[in-house]
């Protein structure tokens, strides 16, 4: 799940970077679509997982636009640690809440000290108030479909049945609602982000398929917490190549992560 978090770090940095934010999430998840549609035909129907697979298209809708907004209205080492810092404390709550999943004290702490260093990450930097709303929105449909996910992945006949079909049924969703939203003239600036959009969607594969994986085998709320410790690499990504300043808060936000992980792996 760390490697998952890390690579997570760089398709979202792809994204952001893009000059039209709904054209390189629609390419990158149309991207991932179109490599994993073959496949579709070699691994069983998810039977028992559609309406998991539904449920997760549904709260795609929402997620998608909020972290466009998102992107469009702030810098990428504030919203990024925004809407990753939501979701872990949310999925644990609907985990246990909803569905009745056991959550260890020291899991319980890491989970905490995570969602705690990643805020202040975005607090010191001073997100304005559309941007941290559209954040946390973001952060909310996040968990959501992650605990969508974690139970249709269980549910399905193999997980890599649903892991195919997530990734054909999210990208055909992408292109659809960005074309409709814009009248077809995200066609135009797709084609002109292909090329990084490709290796976007190639690594997305990488990186929900291992999480999706894990969720099979594992309990939802620690592994997706443990999925949020690529902020230390988004930080990296923005202090390298976005050139922004790594003061000493951020410096301790991402110790935090680190404990937080350690916590959860103990």
């Amino acid at each position: 799940m760390i490697a998952s978090g890390s690579i997570h770090a760089v398709v979202n940095a792809i994204i952001k970077g893009g000059r039209s934010k709904m054209a390189s999430r629609a390419a990158t998840d149309g991207s991932s679509a179109v490599i994993l549609l073959p496949a579709a035909l070699l691994v069983p129907w998810p039977t028992g997982a559609w309406g998991w697979l539904a449920a997760s298209a549904v709260v795609h809708l929402l997620y998608l636009y909020a972290m466009i907004r998102t992107y469009e209205a702030a810098d990428f080492s504030a919203a990024y640690p925004a809407m990753r810092g939501t979701a872990p404390l949310l999925t644990a709550a609907i985990s246990v809440a909803v569905f009745g999943e056991h959550l260890a004290l020291p899991v319980a702490a890491g989970i905490a000290l995570i969602g705690a260093a990643l805020f202040a990450l975005v607090f010191h930097r001073h997100l304005g108030r559309q941007a941290l709303g559209w954040a946390v929105t973001t952060g909310s449909t996040t968990a959501l479909y992650t605990v969508a996910d974690a139970h249709g992945v269980r549910a399905a006949p193999s997980p890599f049945a649903y892991i195919v079909w997530d990734f054909v049924l999210i990208g055909i969703e992408s292109v659809a609602i960005f074309a409709v939203a814009t009248r077809g003239r995200v066609f135009a600036d797709m084609r002109a982000a292909w090329r990084p959009c490709v290796i976007a969607g190639a690594l997305s594969i990488v990186t929900y398929g291992l999480a999706l994986y894990a969720l099979s085998l594992g309990p939802t709320a620690p592994l997706a917490a443990l999925r949020e410790t690529g902020m230390v690499t988004a930080l990296i990504i923005a202090v390298v190549f976005l050139k922004e300043r790594a003061t000493a808060s951020r410096i301790f936000a991402v110790l935090g992560i680190l404990a937080g992980a350690a916590l959860i792996l103990s």
